[in-house]
């Protein structure tokens, strides 16, 4: 039933496609595509296993070079939810985005901290490109998805390009200096001196001679 399947499991049933495919190889394609879904590792392992026991996926053990692995390929009740899920309307992506999130704690933190974090992701975006290029020379190995996957990438180019110009325009508003170091914590109030103490009373006893 629909209601079983999330975003993910259409993820999941999208990349076993019609040939099938092994959670080694979801776990492969979704690092080379994390610009579009990222999710650990073990949920690709996981999903696919729910997935066959509610009927979308079938499973089968292959021989493997050390042992034997599964094997999933798409049933008919998988291939009738692709079908009914291309044809819903498609919405904007959700979306988790730290970078944004962070540069709201401007008011909490100096501009050049914020400035010298959101630079890291340059080096990330760079890696992101260089697998876009193997992943572009790798499409025409799967000639039924290679118009597709092309598709796909020109997008995350596009994305990958406009997170670098907000990275320029961030470090352009907010100056580009050196991290300033962290303000120094209030000195600490001297701790309030103890009252003396009061004096001891001095017990007189009477003496009483014979």
């Amino acid at each position: 039933m629909a209601h079983e399947l999330t975003p993910f499991s259409y993820a999941v049933l999208t990349l076993v496609g019609r040939y099938g495919a092994g959670p080694h190889d979801l776990v492969r394609m979704a690092r080379q595509g994390r610009v579009y879904w990222t999710a650990a590792d073990s949920q690709w392992y996981a999903e696919p296993k729910r997935l066959a026991k509610l009927g979308y996926l079938g499973a089968e053990k292959r021989p493997g070079r050390t042992r034997e692995r599964t094997q999933y390929t798409l049933t008919e009740a998988g291939r009738a939810a692709l079908v009914a899920w291309a044809a819903e309307p498609a919405r904007f992506p959700r979306i988790q985005h730290e970078a944004v999130t962070r540069l709201l704690v401007g008011d909490m933190v100096p501009d050049s901290v914020l400035v010298a974090g959101l630079r890291s992701m340059r080096t990330e975006i760079a890696e992101i490109a260089v697998q876009l290029d193997a992943a572009d020379a790798a499409a025409e190995e799967v000639p039924h998805r290679t118009r597709y996957l092309r598709l796909n990438h020109a997008l995350a180019r596009r994305l990958l390009e406009a997170h670098s110009t907000w990275i320029d325009h961030v470090e352009r508003e907010l100056g580009g200096s050196a991290p300033a170091a962290p303000p120094s914590p209030p000195p600490a109030e001297p701790e309030p001196e103890p009252e003396p103490a009061a004096p001891a009373r001095r017990v007189f006893r009477a003496r009483f001679v014979d």
